[in-house]
């Protein structure tokens, strides 16, 4: 009988805990750390629903940029920040899934050192060119690297843009040469400076350059022809069947994060993103919003690091 008690006093316990932690959180800023530029398509959704749970939660959420390595620096730096709820992390298809094929060592371990919260959105990638570049299609695209092997350039700003060129490289046979970038801005400044002639990158990075005319896209990474850039053909309908890739964002906390701040993080974003005016901002940014549970997204990250480990091991690709 005693242990019944002293069992039912503990549970008593942890439960008033659980209540009070979300009760109370947060008291202080909450940093939101996205591991890559200012400008890029994360940072900007990252910023637009900081701006949400400030508003919902009543204390700042606020942006810190921690570029490098693919985005492992700052993803780094979340996996080891204190535990407590005021240090986040918007994720990638990258740093979550991808990363960990391509370099040696991270600092980190995606698969446990984070608690998943919420999968905000998805993000389609285009192959874009200058104006200048004779080509309209990805078949052109093809010929001309054939016609002249290893000098047509391809900027290549992020991770996903160079899984997806070491996968068109090997499934079409074209001799492209990538030249990477630490992120779209430096990218872009110099394909529009005709430095570099095309580019991949996310429909966030690319569209409105290709409705202002500045660059034309030759194809879009999801299967089917995407509301988030019209008249763009799919790759997969330019004879690269079945080719398919998004990047993703998600919200994740440090490992070991109380379950009641994780859930209280993922219910509020979850509304936020439901919202018919979040929805169409994410829809002008460029993403595909999504939404679901922390065992949701869980379960997504799992399936997205069975799907392109071995696509990484198979290009040889290497993170650089």
């Amino acid at each position: 009988m005693l242990k019944f008690v002293n069992w039912a006093i503990g549970l008593l316990a942890l439960l008033s805990s659980y209540a009070a932690t979300a009760e109370t959180y947060p008291v202080r800023p909450v940093r939101i750390i996205v591991p890559y530029q200012a400008g890029q398509g994360t940072d900007v959704v990252a910023r637009y629903l900081a701006e949400q749970l400030s508003r919902t939660l009543g204390q700042r959420f606020y942006i810190e940029n921690k570029a490098g390595a693919g985005g492992n620096i700052g993803t780094e730096a979340a996996a080891h920040a204190e535990a407590d709820g005021y240090t986040l992390l918007m994720g990638t298809n990258a740093t979550q899934t991808m990363n960990e094929f391509m370099y040696p060592s991270l600092g980190f371990d995606p698969a446990k050192d984070f608690a998943p919260i919420i999968l905000v959105g998805k993000l389609p990638l285009v192959i874009a060119a200058s104006p200048s570049f004779a080509g309209n299609s990805l078949a052109d695209l093809i010929a001309a690297a054939k016609a002249t092997p290893d000098k047509v350039d391809i900027a290549l700003p992020s991770t996903s843009a160079r899984v997806i060129f070491e996968s068109l490289k090997e499934r079409t046979g074209a001799p492209l040469f990538g030249v990477p970038y630490k992120g779209s801005a430096t990218a872009m400044t110099d394909v529009l400076g005709g430095q570099v002639p095309l580019i991949i990158d996310t429909v966030t990075a690319l569209r409105s350059q290709i409705n202002d005319g500045k660059l034309k896209a030759l194809g879009i990474s999801v299967p089917k022809p995407s509301e988030l850039l019209p008249g763009v053909k799919p790759i997969a309908e330019q004879g690269v069947h079945d080719f398919e890739m998004a990047g993703w964002n998600a919200f994740y906390a440090p490992r070991n994060t109380p379950q009641a701040i994780v859930d209280l993080l993922s219910s509020e974003l979850a509304k936020a993103i439901a919202q018919p005016e979040t929805r169409k901002r994410m829809l002008e940014l460029g993403f595909d919003p999504a939404g679901g549970t922390p065992a949701d997204l869980g379960r997504f990250e799992t399936q997205e690091r069975n799907k392109w480990g071995p696509v990484i091991k198979a290009t040889g690709l290497q993170g650089g």
